[in-house]
C-alpha cells in the first residue's frame, strides 16, 4: 500500500526557470525519478544548456507577460497532450533601501513572481484537467519564499510582497481548482545556493547556516524530496498548503 508513495515516472512536468538555482535542482531531480520533463528560461543558450546536461527539453520564454505565458502553453500543448506537474518558479528579485526603492522594481518582480504563476496556471489549466483523475491529481506548485512568511533582514520589499502574495495565491487557487481535480501547493525555500542567493551567501553564508536549527543551508536533494512528496501519491490529499524548507529558520525564531 505504501509503495510508489514518491513515484513520479511517467509524468509529464514543466518548471519553469528550470535552467538554474531551485528550478534546476527540481528539473533535474524529476528527470532523474522518470518524468518528462520541460523547462523554460528567457535565454535560449540556457535552454539548450539543459538539455544537454539534464535531458530535459528547453523552451525559452520570457514569462514577464501574458503573452509568452501563453504562447508556452501553446507550444507544450503541440507536443504533450497532458502535464500532470507545473511548477511554477520563474521568479526575479531586487533590493534597495527604501528611500531608493524604484518603481520599476515593483513592476519586474511582481510581473514574473505573481502574475505569471496566475497566467500560467490558467494557461495550462486544460492539460492539467487532462491528466487529472480523483485519486491523482493532476498539481501544481508554486515556489514561494520564508521571506512571504517573515519580515526580511534584507530591504526587498516587492519580493517579500510578491512571495507573500504567492502563498495567498495558492490557497485560493487550491479552493478553486480542487473541484477539477488539481492541487495547487507551494514551497517556501530558506536559503539554497543559487544565483538570486549567492552574493548573499557569500557575505554572509556561515552566519545563516547557523541561523537554523540543522545547523546549515538548503540542497538539493531536500526540494527535490519535497517537490516528489507532493508530486506523488503521497501528496495526493494536500492542496492549499504552503510549505517552509528552511531547515528551521522561519519555524523557530
Amino acid at each position: 500500500m505504501t509503495d510508489g508513495l514518491f513515484d513520479v515516472s511517467g509524468k509529464v512536468a514543466l518548471v519553469t526557470g528550470g535552467t538554474s538555482g531551485i528550478g534546476e535542482m527540481i528539473a533535474a531531480g524529476l528527470v532523474e525519478a522518470g518524468a518528462r520533463v520541460y523547462v523554460s528560461s528567457r535565454k535560449a543558450d540556457a535552454c539548450a544548456a539543459a538539455e544537454s546536461e539534464h535531458g530535459v527539453v528547453g523552451i525559452p520564454a520570457d514569462l514577464s507577460s501574458e503573452d509568452e505565458c501563453l504562447r508556452l502553453a501553446a507550444e507544450l500543448g503541440d507536443r504533450s497532450d497532458r502535464l500532470h506537474l507545473l511548477v511554477n518558479n520563474a521568479g526575479a528579485t531586487w533590493g534597495a533601501p527604501l528611500e531608493e526603492f524604484p518603481a520599476h522594481a515593483w513592476d519586474k518582480v511582481l510581473d514574473l513572481n505573481v502574475k505569471a504563476p496566475f497566467f500560467l496556471t490558467r494557461a495550462f489549466l486544460p492539460l492539467l484537467e487532462a491528466a487529472a483523475s480523483v485519486d491523482d491529481p493532476a498539481r501544481v506548485i508554486n515556489i514561494g519564499s520564508i521571506d512571504g512568511l517573515r519580515v526580511p533582514e534584507l530591504p526587498n520589499y516587492s519580493y517579500s510582497a510578491s512571495k507573500a502574495a504567492v502563498h495567498q495565491l495558492t490557497r485560493v487557487l487550491a479552493r478553486d481548482l480542487g473541484p477539477k481535480h488539481v492541487t495547487v501547493n507551494a514551497i517556501a525555500p530558506g536559503p539554497f545556493p543559487s544565483k538570486m542567493m549567492r552574493a548573499t551567501l557569500e557575505a554572509a553564508g556561515d552566519e545563516i547556516a547557523e541561523s537554523s536549527p540543522l545547523g546549515r543551508i538548503g540542497k538539493a536533494s531536500d526540494v527535490v524530496g519535497t517537490t516528489r512528496f507532493l508530486a506523488g501519491a503521497a501528496g495526493s490529499y494536500v492542496t492549499g498548503a504552503v510549505i517552509p524548507l528552511d531547515g528551521g529558520i522561519w519555524t523557530t525564531r
